[in-house]
């Protein structure tokens, strides 16, 4: 299988603009981003898909591939989607967000590895560790899944809710997608749906439209840069070695 990892840096962050060119300890969010994806040795290529000529460049001088996209792309997915008609022969694509600049190499390997189910045409990530805060915290995307590992549904809500027992095994999402490319050619072609905008969770579009999504387990969960308050948490791991 040929691979690609796709990584969408957008300029225009209504919370954190110029968010990819930020500086962590002498480097950039979006040149760590590429580092430890490129270093992971899981792909094929490895390409930078941004809405702005800065971010190309600053990419392009430190050594990496970077594709201009439309600006008017409403999410990562979409973006990835134009990307990948200038990659005809590659079978795999992960969408790897730009904001996460301790990726690990491992989530990488065992998301890629859910395809080697034929079946599997996308795939996740949901981590068991998860406190009664995250239940709570509609910023952290709870999953319930089926006996076959697939998704049943996601929300931002505590699902399921106990009526009558406690303690059930809830899953955090970890927003990181791997897709067939023929698949994600397809759902980037979707309307979407109520239930997503409901939400505010663009794999639920998918759902609806009958396409399951494996959820892989995994105890690794890296801090991504939402806002300028987790700057200080990633600059924490970095210079304390914990990447």
């Amino acid at each position: 299988m040929k691979k690609l990892a796709i990584i969408p840096a957008r300029y225009a962050s209504s919370r954190f603009p110029g968010k990819p060119l930020l500086d962590l300890a002498g480097k950039t969010m979006i040149q760590r981003v590429w580092e430890g994806v490129t270093n992971s040795n899981q792909f094929n290529e490895v390409v930078v898909a941004t809405d702005h000529e800065k971010i190309a460049s600053h990419v392009k001088a430190f050594g990496g591939k970077a594709i201009l996209t439309k600006e008017t792309h409403k999410s990562g997915t979409d973006r990835c989607g134009e990307v990948i008609e200038s990659y005809p022969n590659f079978d795999i694509v992960v969408n790897i967000q730009g904001d996460e600049p301790l990726v690990d190499a491992e989530q990488l390997r065992v998301l890629i590895a859910a395809f080697e189910d034929e079946t599997v045409e996308i795939a996740t990530l949901g981590s068991p560790k998860i406190s009664i805060a995250d239940i709570q915290d509609p910023n952290r995307i709870k999953i319930v899944i089926n006996h076959q590992s697939d998704a049943l549904y996601f929300s931002r809500s505590p699902i399921p809710y106990e009526r009558n027992a406690e303690g059930y095994p809830y899953l955090k999402h970890i927003g990181l997608y791997g897709f067939r490319a023929k698949t994600l050619a397809k759902l980037v072609q979707l309307t979407p749906t109520s239930i997503e905008k409901t939400e505010s969770l663009e794999q639920l579009r998918w759902m609806y439209y009958g396409y399951n999504i494996r959820v892989v387990e995994t105890d690794i969960e890296t801090p991504n840069i939402d806002t300028p308050e987790d700057v200080e948490v990633v600059l924490g791991k970095i210079k304390s070695g914990k990447l």
